[in-house]
C-alpha cells in the first residue's frame, strides 16, 4: 500500500518535471502573474496526471486503447493548440510585472482548464501510467485500494512538482528587471509552438 503510494508520488513527480511545453507555460504564467495564477496551472496538469493513472490502474482497457489509437488526432489537436498558445505569446505586449501582479487573481478558472485540457491530449501520459500499472501487475481485479494508492501518489507528486516550480519561480520573480522577465516569455513562447510543431511531426 505504502509502497504503491511511494512509487505514485515518484512517478507523478518525475512525469510532471519533465522538460515541455507545460513546463514553460507555467513558468511564464507564474513570473508575469504570480504563484497562485502559476499553481493553478500546474494543478489542471496534476489533475489530468492522476485521471490518467486511474484510467490505467483500473484497467479500463477499452479507454486506454481508445486513446492509443487514437494517438494521432489528440497530438495534432494538442500540438495545434500549443502553437497557437506560443504564437499568441509571442504577438502580445510584452506586460510589466506589477501590472501583470494586479491580475493575477483573474481568470484562474481559464488556467486550470487549459493545462487540463492540453495535459489530456497528450497520449503518451496514459501510455506512460499503463505501463507502469502493467509492471506493478495492475489489473480491473486488484480491487479500488491498490489503484487508488497509486493513484493518490501521482497526484501528490505531480501536484508538488507544480508547488516547487511556482514557488521558485515566484521566489526569482521580484528580483528579475522586466527586460529579463520579457526574454524569459518571449522564448517560453517559442519553445511552446516548437514542441507544438514537433508534437504535430511526430503524429505523422
Amino acid at each position: 500500500m505504502s509502497s504503491l503510494l511511494l512509487r505514485g508520488f515518484a512517478l507523478g513527480f518525475a512525469v510532471a518535471a519533465s522538460p515541455g511545453p507545460i513546463f514553460f507555460l507555467c513558468l511564464r504564467r507564474t513570473l508575469l502573474r504570480g504563484r497562485v495564477y502559476g499553481l493553478v496551472s500546474g494543478l489542471g496538469v496534476a489533475t489530468a496526471d492522476a485521471f490518467y493513472a486511474a484510467v490505467a490502474s483500473l484497467g479500463l482497457a477499452a479507454v486506454t486503447t481508445a486513446v492509443a489509437s487514437g494517438r494521432r488526432p489528440l497530438a495534432v489537436i494538442g500540438g495545434a493548440a500549443l502553437i497557437a498558445i506560443g504564437v499568441r505569446i509571442l504577438l502580445q505586449r510584452r506586460q510589466e510585472p506589477n501590472a501583470a501582479a494586479t491580475t493575477a487573481g483573474a481568470g484562474l478558472g481559464w488556467a486550470y482548464l487549459s493545462t487540463l485540457g492540453l495535459t489530456i491530449t497528450n497520449p503518451a501520459t496514459i501510455l506512460s501510467f499503463a505501463a507502469l500499472a502493467a509492471t506493478l501487475g495492475l489489473s480491473a481485479g486488484s480491487g479500488i485500494v491498490k489503484p487508488a494508492a497509486l493513484v493518490g501518489g501521482v497526484l501528490l507528486g505531480s501536484a508538488t512538482w507544480w508547488c516547487v516550480l511556482s514557488l521558485g519561480a515566484s521566489s526569482l520573480r521580484g528580483r528579475l528587471s522586466p527586460a529579463v522577465i520579457g526574454a524569459i516569455s518571449t522564448f517560453s513562447g517559442l519553445a511552446i509552438a516548437i514542441l507544438g510543431m514537433l508534437a504535430i511531426y511526430s503524429a505523422f
